[in-house]
């Protein structure tokens, strides 16, 4: 851990507890828009942690799990530093709306330019101002609209470090998952660090449990660092390696018979697919073992739509 922690010029020492705020852009209206980084420094040395919500401006659930982090200032370490950003997409979080007013999504627009687009833009600060002076992260995540996940933290397994620190997290389930181009997980790692994502809930809905597994995972994470002398009970992971979604063959009403966590097996029906009419009764059968980590909560699909998110081991 450096002596300072250097972010927009502000040199942030041992023992310090900083905010600084990050100016991005302004509004047509010429309103500032501050990117607020909450930094948080013990008096010994130790790693540098980063903690994100709000990437898509639209996932609360990640909003609030660093916000009680901070309230409850387990941000606060007893060895090394935590750097907090609770909503990345100041823009979007305004809007209730997962991208900026340019339409484009921040996690796959990066590792960004400073002359590009606002999502461009974004993705070069944290890059360049946050990115340097981190040793890991954890990414908080919410489903996408009407699309609700299981708790669940993701990290590529091809990686030993980010697989260690997924394990060390805890969450209920861990699952593979490839570095995605110009996404914040694959910039990051590509300058010889790990970010972990974290996902739980529905947008614009707050997951209760989702949002507590993940600050007891966060906890864990920092006790097994060092930088916390107690973590959370320990709990049992349901470790994947692979994950597909179930697609509807035909447009109509889905009526699920499952739940998120459920684990099922091959050929158990899971849903049916109704008209409005009475006339169509179209089951969704498992096509092999697994357990439900994502599911369709809007009744009303087209065909092709994904229904249920499942994860199973090859």
């Amino acid at each position: 851990m450096p002596e300072f922690i250097t972010i927009n010029k502000q040199k942030i020492g041992l023992g310090e507890q900083r905010t600084v705020n990050l100016n991005i852009a302004r509004l047509p209206t010429y309103t500032s828009i501050d990117l607020p980084v909450l930094v948080y420094r013990a008096h010994e040395d130790g790693p540098v942690l980063l903690l994100t919500g709000g990437l898509h401006g639209d996932e609360v659930n990640g909003v609030e799990i660093v916000r009680r982090l901070i309230e409850r200032e387990t941000v606060i370490p007893q060895k090394g530093s935590v750097i907090a950003i609770p909503i990345v997409n100041i823009y979007g979080f305004i809007q209730n709306v997962r991208g900026l007013p340019d339409g484009k999504d921040i996690n796959r627009s990066f590792p960004g330019s400073k002359s590009g687009s606002l999502a461009s833009l974004l993705a070069y600060t944290l890059m360049n101002e946050i990115i340097p002076e981190i040793d890991f992260g954890i990414d908080f995540h919410t489903g996408g609209a009407d699309r609700a996940n299981y708790p669940q933290i993701r990290c590529s397994f091809e990686s030993e470090k980010a697989k260690e620190l997924a394990e060390a997290f805890q969450a209920p389930v861990m699952l593979h998952s490839g570095l995605i181009s110009k996404s914040f997980r694959s910039a990051v790692h590509k300058k010889g660090k790990e970010i972990l994502v974290y996902e739980t809930g529905e947008s614009l809905r707050y997951d209760e449990y989702g949002i507590e597994e993940g600050i007891k995972g966060t906890k864990r994470l920092m006790h097994s660092l060092g930088m916390l002398d107690e973590g959370a009970t320990a709990k049992t992971t349901k470790v994947f390696n692979s994950s597909t979604w179930i697609r509807t063959k035909n447009a109509g009403l889905f009526i699920t018979k499952c739940k998120l966590g459920e684990e099922f097996n091959k050929r158990q029906v899971l849903g049916s697919i109704k008209d409005p009419y009475g006339d169509l009764n179209s089951r969704i059968t498992a096509p092999k073992d697994g357990m439900i980590i994502g599911i369709n909560n809007c009744p009303v699909v087209n065909k092709g739509d994904a229904l249920i998110h499942f994860a199973f081991n090859k």
